[in-house]
């Protein structure tokens, strides 16, 4: 008995090679087709210190009133406290090893100063106290090292002026200690910049210090003018106002200093930018 077959199916036979399923991704007939993918979003901007002070006149005021209140404070907070030591001190030539011994504090300090307002000029932020810290934890030693014998020396150029009186010398002697005095102390001026900015050995810095004071000479007369100054507000008014404006006196002696920074860098490191603080 046969039976026919239905018409509603097909013998596979007939149907031809069969065709590879092609892989389409799946498609959720619900929601409708997906949305194309999103573009990855952009790496985040690093802020510029402008974003942080301000482009206006009066914000970027502001800022500098901030930073020279701050660097001012942590210099007096750090080398002008031993200077309290002078108040029970007379400013006598027998008392200048004492003396000198509560300036020892004040070169690190002022290092840190230095090394803070470099940055200030180079790119400003509202942070001086981050990077006031950051000077004084890498240049306190090395600053040290000439500091203390600069120090001594002073202390006992300070206590030959002042036996020159009593041991009846002529009074030019004392005028060449005097001398010699200033020039130590112009010399610990770009000592100061060169050792708060650049990696450099001692004997390198006093090397530069001595050398710049010729080559740089208008350098040279703005680091006398400062010493006139200084002296200046001393005699007028009183030591303890010197150490309040120790600060400003460090961003003094920063922006005069600028071409023998720039020089060095230039002619005495290895990648010419030892200058600029990181």
């Amino acid at each position: 008995m046969t039976h026919d077959a239905r018409p509603d199916r097909e013998d596979p036979r007939d149907a031809g090679p069969r065709r590879r399923p092609v892989d389409r991704p799946p498609v959720d007939r619900h929601d409708g087709p997906r949305p194309p993918a999103a573009a990855p979003a952009p790496a985040p901007r690093r802020p510029r210190p402008d974003d942080e002070v301000g482009t206006g006149p009066l914000a970027r005021a502001s800022a500098a009133v901030w930073w020279f209140l701050v660097v001012s404070a942590l210099v007096v907070l750090t080398g002008g406290l031993p200077l309290g030591l002078l108040v029970v001190l007379a400013w006598d030539p027998g008392n200048a090893p004492l003396i000198a011994a509560a300036f020892v504090p004040l070169g690190p300090a002022l290092a840190a100063a230095v090394f803070a307002w470099r940055r200030f000029l180079a790119d400003r932020d509202l942070q001086p106290a981050r990077h006031f810290w950051r000077g004084y934890r890498l240049d306190a030693v090395d600053v040290l090292r000439w500091w203390v014998p600069t120090l001594a020396v002073l202390a006992l150029l300070v206590l030959g002026i002042g036996v020159v009186d009593a041991t009846g010398m002529p009074g030019a002697y004392a005028v060449v200690l005097l001398l010699l005095a200033v020039a130590l102390l112009l010399w610990a001026a770009n000592a100061l910049v060169l050792s708060a900015t650049l990696s450099l050995r001692t004997r390198d810095v006093a090397r530069l210090a001595a050398y710049y004071l010729a080559a740089r000479p208008r350098v040279t007369l703005g680091s006398l003018s400062h010493l006139v100054i200084s002296g200046g507000v001393v005699l007028l008014t009183s030591d303890w106002v010197l150490v309040a404006l120790a600060g400003t006196l460090a961003f003094a002696v920063t922006v005069n200093a600028e071409p023998v920074l720039r020089d060095a860098a230039d002619r005495f490191t290895r990648d010419g930018a030892g200058a600029a603080p990181s």
